[in-house]
């Protein structure tokens, strides 16, 4: 197969790949507190195709390779909701939650209240604080959360502030470095936890994703565009090709 055959198929095998993670910043565009991914892309040089039998600097092809894909940290925009058990990390912490016994870390702050007065997730995993899951009482109202995380109620008729719990705020190192599992969860991965002192609670707000949506759908036209041109380019090589393969086999008689 010929050298510009190859580029031009190892350039389309990426810009699907680049495709699957922009449909995915797309379809999650909605999502609470979804960070978004982007790839990262390397010239990767490589033998030719041919016989190893030339010299200098034609020795060697420019491939196209997607290395890995990097995630956006960085904060989404702020919704207020006005309902007191929505929360949202100002900063670049995370809410450590339980999920099947084990913890894991999340942004999305769309919590309430289970059957048992457990404080949840939309997807029902323990919120955790940090003296474990926060819990409320029946009578419990006019719920505040501190921007420390600090949880206060007034219980029954009484008219001094209770406290159950303290929001626990998970930092780490390199948030970059955390495992996405899926349903909004993160795992620790090789990111190492750390103190947090940078990041506060904001009480009914939520954190939207910070997919910009407009210019994900402007990424996924371009990549749309350069699949095609380089598919009508090979198109092109391999007309070129059998046309030099019939004159070279019109022999004159």
């Amino acid at each position: 197969m010929q050298n510009a055959l190859l580029i031009g198929l190892s350039r389309q095998m990426t810009l699907e790949r680049q495709m699957d993670v922009i449909a995915n910043n797309v379809a999650n565009a909605n999502t609470n507190g979804f960070k978004a991914d982007h790839s990262l892309f390397e010239e990767y040089l490589n033998s030719n195709a041919r016989e190893d039998n030339f010299v200098g600097s034609d020795r060697r092809v420019s491939y196209v390779q997607d290395r890995g894909t990097f995630r956006d940290v960085g904060q989404g925009p702020m919704e207020p909701t006005n309902n007191p058990l929505d929360m949202a990390i100002d900063g670049n912490a995370f809410f450590a939650v339980q999920a099947n016994g084990a913890e894991f870390y999340t942004r999305d702050g769309k919590f309430s209240l289970n059957s048992t007065g457990q404080l949840v997730t939309s997807d029902g995993n323990l919120v955790l604080g940090t003296g474990g899951p926060i819990t409320f009482q029946p009578t419990d109202h006019d719920i505040n959360v501190a921007p420390d995380g600090t949880v206060t109620v007034l219980e029954g008729t009484a008219k001094t502030d209770s406290i159950r719990g303290k929001i626990r705020m998970a930092s780490f190192d390199d948030p970059a470095k955390l495992t996405k599992l899926g349903a909004n969860l993160y795992s620790a991965g090789s990111a190492t936890q750390q103190a947090n002192t940078k990041s506060s609670v904001r009480q009914g707000y939520i954190e939207k994703s910070n997919v910009n949506a407009v210019g994900e759908m402007s990424r996924m036209v371009e990549v749309m565009r350069s699949y095609t041109a380089i598919a009508s380019l090979l198109q092109q090589q391999s007309d070129l090709h059998k046309s030099a393969i019939e004159k070279l086999a019109d022999v004159p008689a």
